[in-house]
């Protein structure tokens, strides 16, 4: 049981005199096991299991945990986790120099079917104007020194499970933001409401924890609603000032769409003193490149669909072809939008492997549908925006296929499976490099 796993970790990786309590949320759960939870929970002191009234979802159940906590310092972690060796000194000491500091353990990744621990290579987080969290590759320049490699690293967002923050600060700048729902979002709102009012945010090297990367979605909203298009609405137009247009030039659906009331959300900011979405951009994250800038973005006006793409140059068709087991990549469904992806014996004549590679880095199938990486490799209507449908060769070799939208690579999940997933690059991974006739430009 992953959740065991977690706790145990935490104990046996943790000096006693630093870990002051364990507190397990089970938010209204109806699964069966969850109830002999009480019973193995016993034997473990400073272990704790609280139970929220109703489902409250993960972020309103967050704050429920905070506001039941007593310690120093809030640790939030995932159920499905395990604790490195000593990973919590590390993420404890800049908030000892610093209150206002928020630290991040570099997440290492847990296979789901094996359980194999693998290390992430140093990143830092980011977003993209889809409101989509990005992680972001570490450039060389960054690393001058030997000690760059194990000092905290300012990071403009959080992947938003595992990170440490002083409990008083915590509550000072608004804890969650409870007019959310379930989940989806709150890592962005509280990493911008964090560096505009008077915080910092820090990936900690020296900490690692590992994560079980689960293929689904564990939970949804009791009355199928869309909870991530609605909490994103909200961190727009509390935290992004005008800036929030660029996130409705993508999802022209929501402008009209409903968010809540949001005014105690905008009282707060108003006093904290926050800072503007502008000044975020320009100190915390220059690199975001605006819409506007999109080589591409004076294209949204054409017809991408069903063959309306204009003049767009394409470069040249070829198959995509996985190095680690040699097959290549397909569609389930190649006239089908939100088809996935996966792996097939290759075939010379296959229509449904045969991409086109365009001027614009997309990667088109049977000239009407684009290869995005979004929420996991599927089949889209192509854009023409940079975003999940642009992709880069990475790697010594130019072999791996690079999303900076997501900031991963697509991979095949394993060497005998047919799936694929996009993953943390790993240079050294074969299942991340892919054989291409015809080569993506080069920006």
């Amino acid at each position: 049981m992953t959740l065991m796993r977690t706790v145990h970790s935490i104990i046996d990786r943790t000096p006693d005199n630093i870990l002051h309590e364990i507190l397990l949320v089970d938010d209204f759960s109806d699964i069966e096991h969850v109830k002999d939870l009480q019973k193995e929970l016993k034997e473990l002191k400073k272990v704790k299991l609280l139970k929220t009234s109703k489902r409250e979802g993960l972020i309103r159940a967050r704050i429920f945990g905070a506001d039941h906590a007593t310690g120093e310092v809030l640790i939030f972690l995932d159920s499905h986790v395990e604790a490195n060796q000593d990973w919590v000194q590390p993420l404890l000491d800049p908030i000892a120099n610093d209150r206002t500091a928020v630290t991040i353990p570099i997440i290492d990744i847990i296979d789901p079917d094996t359980f194999k621990y693998t290390a992430s290579p140093l990143v830092r987080g980011g977003f993209n104007w889809g409101m989509h969290f990005a992680w972001l590759q570490m450039p060389q320049s960054f690393f001058i020194t030997e000690n760059d490699k194990v000092n905290p690293i300012k990071s403009p967002t959080m992947a938003g499970g595992l990170f440490a923050i002083d409990r008083g600060y915590f509550s000072e700048i608004g804890k969650y933001d409870p007019g959310m729902d379930v989940w989806g979002g709150e890592n962005l709102e509280i990493s911008f409401r964090v560096w505009q009012c008077g915080g910092s945010m820090h990936i900690i090297p020296c900490s690692r924890v590992g994560h079980i990367f689960r293929k689904r979605r564990p939970y949804s909203s009791p009355n199928g609603e869309d909870t991530t298009s609605k909490n994103s609405l909200r961190v727009a137009h509390v935290w992004m000032d005008d800036y929030k247009e660029y996130f409705f030039q993508i999802r022209s659906d929501l402008r009209n769409a409903s968010y809540g009331d949001i005014s105690d959300r905008l009282a707060l900011r108003k006093r904290l003193q926050c800072k503007s979405f502008k000044w975020y951009l320009d100190n915390i994250y220059p690199e975001l490149t605006l819409p506007g800038k999109f080589k591409s973005h004076n294209a949204k006006a054409a017809q991408p669909m069903f063959g309306g793409r204009g003049t767009l140059k394409k470069v040249g068709k070829t198959q995509i072809r996985n190095e680690a087991n040699g097959q290549c990549i397909e569609a389930q469904d190649m006239h089908k939008k939100g088809s996935a992806v996966l792996l097939g014996k290759c075939a010379a004549n296959g229509k449904k492997q045969m991409w086109t590679v365009t001027e614009l880095n997309e990667l088109l199938l049977n000239d009407q549908l684009c290869l995005d990486a979004e929420k996991y490799p599927r089949l889209m209507k192509c854009t023409m925006l940079d975003g999940g449908q642009h992709w880069d060769h990475t790697g010594r070799a130019r072999n791996r296929l690079y999303n900076a939208a997501t900031g991963k690579c697509l991979s095949a999940s394993s060497e005998t499976s047919s799936s694929i997933i996009m993953a943390i690059c790993n240079d050294k991974d074969s299942r991340q490099r892919w054989s291409m006739t015809v080569k993506l430009p080069q920006d």
